[in-house]
C-alpha cells in the first residue's frame, strides 16, 4: 500500500515539472542561441519603465543607459502576459517599479535572471504589440490591429503610393538577403501561415515596369525563388525557401531586408527571433504583430570569466519540495536528454525552486546542495558522493604515477636546426619525468633524451614548435643633413690731403697759420694696400685714410673699385675705396647605413676616421687618436603579429678643421640619436631630428659720423651671416625571411 501511495505522489510531483520542460521545448532553442549572443552584450543597466496610455492601447517604455539593445519578446497565457528579457542587464538597487498607468495594462513585474533582465507586462486582454528600439530605450506599443491599420493607411494616402524599383537576392553574413528598394519608406506585415509560403505584403506599393515577376536565387542560397505581384493597392512577395529555413523582414531606410536564416539544431521556428543588426542599415523595426527583437553590433561570441562554467543547456522551471534526489535526477535525464546513473549511497530529499535556469546548472547547484559530484562521458553523467570521486581520482593518480615507475624506457635522438640545443635543454628538461633525463652533443646540435614514450612525444612537440626560423632583419637607416650659409660685407676706405702753402702758390694769406696741411691720419704700420687708389703705387709707406672700414676681399673673395680725385697742383687730393663680398652656398649629405641581423641579437656598423692629437704628460708628448666616425648600433625584436621592435643608437661625428686647438688638433661636431621605437614591417619612420639657424648683423664704424642719415654709409662697415642645419634621422626595418619565420 505504501508503494502504491509513493508511486502516486512521484507521479504529482513530476507531471507538472514534465509539462513545463516539454511545453518550453519549442521556446528552448531560440532561449539557448539568444543565450550564447547575451554573453557578448555589454553590461547595461536599466533605470527606469514607464507606462502611457488611455482606452485601447498603451506604450511601455524601458529606459536604460545601453546603445540599441538586445532583447526578446515572447506571448504566453493565450496574449494575456509578454514576457520581455533583455541579456546583460541589470537593475538598479532596490528593484524597479513601473511609473504610471493605464486600463490596458495590470501590471509589471521586473526580475533578474542569470541571463540579465525580465519583464513580465500582465494585460486585461489580449492585444497585438509592437516593438522598436532606439539608444537608450525599448518601446512597446499595445493597440488593436484595427486602429493601427487605419493610422498606416490614412499617412500612406497623404503621402501617395511607394514605388517597388529594385529586387536582389544577395548572401552576407552567413545569411541570404532578398533586398527590396524602394522610392520611399512603406509599411509592410508578414502573415504568419506556417502552411503557405512566406509572404510578405507592402501596403500602397506599385511595381516599377522594370521589375520581373519572377526572381531566380542562387543555386546554394536558400531563397530559391521569389515572386512578386500587385493586388489592388497593395504589392505581395512570395518566397520559395529551403525547408526549415525562416526569415525576418525589417527595415533600413528605404530598403526592405528579408533575411532567412537556418535555425540551431534544426529546430521549429521561434515565434520570437533574434536578427543581429547591421552596419550597412541605419535603423531596424518589425513591422508585424509580434515584434522581432534586437542585438547591438558586437562579436556573436566571447571568452567567460577564468574558471567559471558556461551552462548552455535548455532552460527549465522547477519546484518541489521534500522530492527524492533519485526522482529530481530522473527528471533532469529526461529534460537534459542524457544517461544519469547514481550510486547506491545517493540518497536524500530535496526542495527546489527555480525558474528559468539551463538544466546543467539546475543539476550543479543540486549536486552541491547535497554534496555530491558527477563525472561526465559523452552523454552519460555518473553521480556519486564527492569523497568517493576524490578517492577515486586519488587511486588514478597513483595508478599512474606507478605505471610511470615501471614503464620502460627509451631513448630518442632529438636534432635541433635553428636553435642551440643548449638552450632547449633547459626547456625539455621541465617536461621529463623523475627518471628521465637529458644531454646535448654540441658538434651535431642534437639532444639525446631518455624517458617513458609519452614524455619523448611531448619533448619533440615542444621543440618542434619553438625550433623554428628566427627572422632576419635588414635595418636601414638614412642620414640627411642640409646646411646652408649666406655671408654678405660691405665696407669702405676713403681719405686724402689738403694743402695750403706758398710752396705750392696757395698760400692762407695770414700771418698765422701761412701755411695749413689737413691729411687722413688712419693708417696701418708697414705698407698698406692701396689697389684702386692710386694706379702707379700699389702700396704706400702711410696711407692717408680718413675712414679705413673695408670689406675682406682676395682671390675667389668679393670686389672693390677705387676712385681718385685729385688738383693740377695736388693742392687737393680725395681717394675713395668700395669693397664688398657676398657668399651663398648650400651642403646635403646623405649617410645610408644598413645591416642586417637575427632578432633579439644586437648589429652595428661603422665607417670613420682616427684623428691624432698629441698629449702632453710627465713622460713626454703622446700621440693618441680620437675616433670621427659613422655607426648605426642596434638590437631589433620581431613582434608575432610581423612589427619590429628597436633599441637603436646612431652617431654620426666628423672632424671639423675650422675651429682647432692651439696645437692645430681639429674639434669633432658630434651628433647621435638613441632611442626605442616600434615600427611595422617595410615601414619607414622618422626618429628624430635637429634644426638650428644662426644669424649675425654687425655694424662697425665711425663714432657720430655713422649716426647720420644717408651720409653716415660712408663712415660704416656693414656685415650679413645667416647660417642653417637641418638633420633629419630615418630608420626603416625589413623582415627579410618573413614567409618562412612568421607563419600565417
Amino acid at each position: 500500500m505504501r508503494q502504491g501511495w509513493d508511486r502516486y505522489f512521484f507521479i504529482v510531483l513530476l507531471l507538472p515539472a514534465l509539462v513545463v520542460a516539454f511545453d518550453g521545448r519549442e521556446l528552448a532553442s531560440a532561449q539557448q542561441s539568444s543565450g550564447s549572443r547575451a554573453s557578448t552584450q555589454k553590461s547595461s543597466r536599466i533605470s527606469a519603465v514607464r507606462v502611457t496610455g488611455s482606452g485601447k492601447s498603451a506604450v511601455l517604455r524601458v529606459s536604460g543607459a545601453f546603445d540599441v539593445p538586445e532583447y526578446s519578446l515572447r506571448a504566453r497565457d493565450g496574449g494575456r502576459v509578454v514576457v520581455m528579457e533583455v541579456p546583460g542587464a541589470t537593475l538598479p538597487k532596490g528593484g524597479l517599479r513601473s511609473q504610471g498607468e493605464t486600463s490596458l495594462i495590470e501590471r509589471t513585474v521586473a526580475s533578474t535572471t542569470a541571463r540579465g533582465v525580465r519583464l513580465e507586462i500582465v494585460l486585461r486582454r489580449s492585444v497585438p504589440y509592437r516593438a522598436t528600439a532606439r539608444p537608450g530605450n525599448i518601446e512597446v506599443r499595445f493597440s488593436p490591429e484595427r486602429s493601427r491599420r487605419s493610422a498606416h493607411t490614412n499617412a500612406e494616402k497623404k503621402a501617395g503610393p511607394t514605388v517597388l524599383r529594385r529586387m536582389y537576392v544577395e548572401r552576407r553574413d552567413g545569411r541570404d538577403r532578398l533586398i527590396l528598394e524602394l522610392s520611399g519608406p512603406v509599411s509592410f506585415r508578414t502573415p504568419r501561415d506556417e502552411s503557405a509560403a512566406p509572404r510578405l505584403e507592402l501596403r500602397n506599393t506599385t511595381i516599377a515596369g522594370s521589375i520581373s515577376s519572377e526572381l531566380q536565387g542562387p543555386d546554394d542560397s536558400l531563397i530559391r525563388k521569389a515572386r512578386v505581384r500587385q493586388e489592388s493597392d497593395r504589392v505581395i512577395v512570395e518566397v520559395e525557401r529551403a525547408e526549415s529555413a525562416v526569415g525576418t523582414a525589417v527595415r533600413a531606410g528605404r530598403r526592405l531586408v528579408w533575411m532567412f536564416t537556418l535555425p540551431t539544431g534544426g529546430t521549429r521556428r521561434p515565434r520570437a527571433r533574434t536578427i543581429a543588426r547591421e552596419a550597412d542599415y541605419s535603423e531596424e523595426a518589425s513591422e508585424t504583430s509580434e515584434a522581432a527583437p534586437f542585438v547591438s553590433g558586437v562579436p556573436m561570441q566571447i571568452r567567460s570569466g577564468r574558471g567559471r562554467r558556461r551552462y548552455s543547456g535548455r532552460r527549465i522551471d522547477l519546484d518541489f519540495k521534500d522530492a527524492d534526489i533519485h526522482n529530481i535526477l530522473r527528471l533532469v535525464s529526461e529534460v537534459g536528454g542524457v544517461n544519469v546513473v547514481t550510486a547506491d549511497d545517493v540518497s536524500g530529499t530535496v526542495t527546489i525552486r527555480m525558474r528559468n535556469v539551463p538544466w546543467d546548472q539546475a543539476l550543479d547547484v543540486i549536486l552541491q546542495a547535497k554534496g555530491l559530484g558527477s563525472v561526465r562521458r559523452g552523454n552519460l553523467i555518473r553521480v556519486a558522493p564527492l569523497e568517493k570521486l576524490e578517492k577515486e581520482r586519488e587511486a588514478a593518480i597513483a595508478r599512474r604515477k606507478q605505471q610511470e615507475q615501471l614503464a620502460p624506457l627509451e631513448t630518442r635522438l632529438v636534432p635541433v636546426s635553428y636553435a642551440t640545443a643548449n638552450e632547449l635543454s633547459p626547456r625539455v628538461g621541465e617536461l621529463l619525468s623523475e627518471r628521465g633525463s637529458v644531454s646535448v652533443d654540441e658538434r651535431t646540435n642534437v639532444m639525446i633524451v631518455r624517458d617513458i614514450i609519452d614524455n619523448l612525444d611531448n619533448v619533440e612537440e615542444l621543440v618542434r614548435t619553438l625550433d623554428t626560423q628566427t627572422p632576419q632583419v635588414l635595418i636601414e637607416a638614412r642620414i640627411v643633413e642640409a646646411t646652408s650659409q649666406y655671408t654678405r660685407d660691405v665696407g669702405i676706405q676713403w681719405g686724402g690731403d689738403v694743402t695750403l702753402s706758398s710752396t705750392n702758390g696757395n698760400p692762407t694769406g695770414l700771418v698765422f697759420p701761412s701755411n695749413v696741411g689737413i691729411t687722413g691720419g688712419n693708417f696701418e704700420p708697414g705698407s698698406a694696400d692701396t689697389r684702386g687708389l692710386s694706379p702707379f703705387q700699389p702700396t704706400v709707406q702711410n696711407p692717408n685714410f680718413a675712414v679705413n672700414l673695408p670689406a675682406i676681399t682676395g682671390t675667389g673673395q668679393g670686389g672693390a673699385i677705387g676712385l681718385t680725385l685729385g688738383s693740377v697742383g695736388g693742392n687737393v687730393n680725395l681717394n675713395v675705396r668700395l669693397s664688398a663680398a657676398e657668399a651663398n652656398g648650400v651642403v646635403r649629405i646623405i649617410s645610408s647605413p644598413r645591416i642586417l641581423t637575427l632578432d633579439n641579437r644586437e648589429a652595428s656598423i661603422a665607417q670613420g676616421t682616427l684623428i691624432p692629437f698629441s698629449q702632453v704628460s710627465a713622460q713626454g708628448v703622446n700621440t693618441a687618436f680620437q675616433e670621427a666616425k659613422l655607426e648605426l648600433r642596434v638590437r631589433p625584436h620581431v613582434t608575432s603579429d610581423g612589427s619590429v621592435s628597436m633599441h637603436v643608437k646612431i652617431t654620426r661625428d666628423e672632424p671639423d678643421f675650422t675651429r682647432t686647438s692651439p696645437r692645430g688638433d681639429p674639434t669633432i661636431l658630434k651628433r647621435e640619436a638613441e632611442t626605442d621605437l616600434l615600427v611595422t614591417d617595410g615601414n619607414t619612420a622618422v626618429i628624430g631630428g635637429i634644426y638650428t639657424r644662426n644669424t649675425g648683423r654687425n655694424i662697425d664704424q665711425v663714432p657720430f659720423f655713422g649716426d647720420i642719415p644717408v651720409l653716415g654709409v660712408l663712415f660704416q662697415r656693414r656685415r650679413v651671416r645667416d647660417d642653417r642645419n637641418e638633420l633629419l634621422i630615418f630608420l626603416t626595418p625589413r623582415i627579410v625571411n618573413r614567409a618562412e619565420a612568421l607563419p600565417e
